[in-house]
C-alpha cells in the first residue's frame, strides 16, 4: 500500500496490490483524494472489497454480485435486477456493513416500503412488495452460500407482500370486442393486440417475432425469442425460460390479420421485426383504446391473463393452458388462475345432475 501527495494539484494518490478472493493479484491505483484519511479509508474498504471480506459495505457487496450475475444472466434480467436494487434497496443498506445487518434492520425496511404512499395516497402494490423482498432475500442467499455470511436476516425478519395479485383484471371477450373494434383505423395496433389476446404471447415475445415465425400453412405461431431495450439499445434474447420456447397454433381470424398487416409492410424481409416498437409503444397504444373503448383499464400483461381466463371458460385443461403460455410448470398456471376454476366445478355439477 502507497498514499502519496502530489506537490502540483495537492491532492492525495493511493496505491495498492492485493489478491482478491479468487487469489488473482490485483494493483489499483486512485488519484483525487483531498486528504490523506480519505485515501487510506479507500484502500481499507478495497481491500475489504477484493478479499471478499464480510465487513465490506453493503455497496461493496452488490457491485460483487452484479458483476457475478453479469456473466450468468440474460442483460434484461441485470437490468432489471440493477434498476430495483438501486431505487428500492442502495438507499437503505449502502453504507451497512454487510455482517452489520440484522432482521431487525430488514423490518424497518419493509415497515417503511410497505407504508409508503404516493400522491394521490396509493400504496405499493403487494406483488410489487413481494418481488423487492424478493430480490434482497436472493442477495443475502448469495452472500451465505458464496461468502461465508452465517445466516440470511430475511428469513428471520420474514417476508412482505405477496406472490399474487388479489384481484386479476382481465377482458372478457365482450370488452376485447369492444376494444379492438375502437382500435380499426390504427393497423399496427389492430394487429398487435389481436396477435395478443389470441395466443396469450407476453410483450417482448411479441415484439421480437418476426416473419419466419408464422406458418401460414401449419396455422401456427414459433415463439423462441424476446425483445427487450436496455440502455437505449435494442436487444433480442431467448425467451424468458426453456419451456417460453414453443409453438402455438392460431385462429383463422388472426392468420388473415396477419396476412393483411404484413402484406402492407414495404419489402418486408423474413428475418424483420413484425412490429418494431417498444414495450412503451404498447403501453400508450392500449391506454388510448381503452379510453375511446370505454372498456376498463388493464396492463399490457394482462391481456395475456385474458387469453388464459378466455381457454379457461373455453374448458380447456391447466396442462394445455401452461403449454400454450410458456409456463415451467402447470402448478404456476394453477397458482395464477386457480380462482377462475370454481365457476367451472359448478358446470360440472350442473352436468352431473342432468345426466341422473
Amino acid at each position: 500500500m502507497s498514499v502519496t501527495k502530489d506537490s502540483t494539484t495537492g491532492k492525495w494518490m493511493s496505491q495498492i496490490r492485493v489478491k482478491d478472493w479468487t487469489g488473482k493479484t490485483i494493483h489499483k491505483k486512485k488519484r483525487g483524494f483531498s486528504t490523506k484519511k480519505e485515501a487510506i479509508q479507500w484502500e481499507q474498504e478495497y481491500i475489504r472489497q477484493a478479499a471478499g471480506s464480510l465487513g465490506m459495505t453493503f455497496g461493496d457487496f452488490i457491485r460483487l454480485y452484479l458483476e457475478d450475475m453479469e456473466k450468468r444472466l440474460k442483460p434484461s434480467t441485470v437490468a432489471n435486477k440493477r434498476f430495483l436494487i438501486d431505487l428500492k434497496i442502495l438507499p437503505y443498506f449502502e453504507k451497512i456493513p454487510l455482517n452489520e445487518i440484522k432482521p431487525t434492520d430488514i423490518r424497518r425496511w419493509q415497515n417503511e416500503l410497505s407504508s409508503y404512499r404516493d400522491e394521490t395516497d396509493k400504496p405499493y402494490s403487494q406483488t410489487y412488495l413481494k418481488t423487492i423482498n424478493n430480490q434482497i432475500t436472493a442477495i443475502f442467499n448469495y452472500a451465505v452460500k458464496y461468502y461465508g455470511l452465517n445466516e440470511n436476516p430475511c428469513h428471520k425478519a420474514g417476508s412482505m407482500g405477496k406472490k399474487n395479485a388479489d384481484e386479476m383484471l382481465f377482458w372478457t371477450k365482450d370488452e376485447f370486442q369492444s376494444f379492438i373494434e375502437a382500435m380499426k383505423d390504427r393497423p399496427v395496433s389492430y394487429t398487435v393486440f389481436m396477435t395478443m389476446y389470441y395466443t396469450g404471447i407476453r410483450e417482448g415475445e411479441l415484439l421480437a417475432l418476426t416473419p419466419a415465425d408464422i406458418d401460414f400453412e401449419k396455422g401456427t405461431l414459433r415463439i423462441n425469442k424476446s425483445f427487450q431495450r436496455i440502455d437505449g439499445k435494442d436487444v433480442v434474447t431467448t425467451p424468458k425460460t426453456p419451456k417460453s420456447n414453443r409453438v402455438v397454433t392460431i385462429p383463422d381470424t388472426l392468420q388473415t390479420c396477419l396476412k393483411a398487416y404484413m402484406e402492407k409492410m414495404f419489402e418486408l424481409q423474413p428475418d424483420d421485426r413484425l412490429f418494431p416498437h417498444t414495450k412503451s409503444y404498447l403501453y400508450h397504444e392500449l391506454e388510448y383504446g381503452c379510453e375511446k373503448s370505454g372498456v376498463k383499464k388493464i396492463r399490457v400483461h394482462d391481456i395475456r391473463h385474458s387469453h388464459a381466463s378466455l381457454l379457461v371458460e373455453m374448458g380447456f385443461s391447466p396442462l394445455l393452458i401452461a403449454e400454450r403460455l410458456g409456463h415451467e410448470r402447470v402448478q404456476t398456471t394453477m397458482e395464477t388462475y386457480s380462482h377462475l376454476y370454481p365457476n367451472k366445478q359448478t358446470e360440472v355439477a350442473r352436468q352431473l345432475d342432468q345426466l341422473m
